[in-house]
């Protein structure tokens, strides 16, 4: 099916253009959704004298979505889970899970807005690309972990997955090695003051 569209659509095409697309696609997302025209000699007409009206709507939009984008992008949320030893998460983190907590900033993020491949199944850290519009995105940093205790720590650049106690043997090596290195640093500096 022809349509012309009303806006642009990402990875489709710029408002005006008369793009051929799935019929399904067509009839269950651009047209009801007020995206696109079917591509008929009336629609291309009443689009034309529309055409004026139609830009300066999405000059507003985009606007509107650039503001709000400033106040999103790079910012980062956290997000509790219940997890295994692995990290494994017990259920997931979907888009509305994101949405919400991002909306929390005063911005409203619909759910649709946040483009997610795949659920987050683990804990870690994620960055996340939220398409206010459709010339408009901004990504979001997404911090899932089993405690708040454990968020600071990812934040820090921590790797939580696996057994705890492997984790805290590591933990303790590594401050050993700084105390260390530290020891090392004193020393050389009183060699090199005599």
């Amino acid at each position: 099916m022809h349509v012309i569209l009303l806006e642009r659509v990402e990875k489709l095409g710029a408002m005006g253009e008369t793009v051929r697309v799935k019929d399904g696609y067509a009839r269950n997302y651009l047209l009801p959704r007020g995206k696109a025209l079917r591509a008929t000699q009336a629609n291309q007409a009443k689009f034309e004298a529309q055409r004026a009206e139609l830009e300066a709507k999405n000059a507003a939009a985009v606007e509107a979505a650039k503001t709000d984008a400033e106040k999103l992008d790079g910012s980062s949320y956290v997000l509790i889970r219940q997890a295994g030893e692995s990290g494994q998460l017990y259920g997931s983190v979907s888009t509305r899970d994101i949405a919400a907590v991002a909306s929390e900033s005063g911005v409203a993020v619909n759910r649709n807005q946040v483009v997610l491949s795949d659920p987050i199944k683990t804990i870690g850290l994620y960055d996340v690309k939220i398409a206010l519009h459709g010339e408009v995105a901004c990504t979001v940093q997404i911090n899932v972990a089993r405690t708040q205790d454990e968020a600071e720590a990812q934040a820090r650049g921590e790797d939580l997955t696996g057994n705890v106690d492997e984790r805290e043997e590591t933990r303790r090596a590594a401050e050993e090695l700084f105390e260390q290195a530290q020891a090392d640093a004193a020393a050389e500096e009183e060699a090199g003051e005599e």
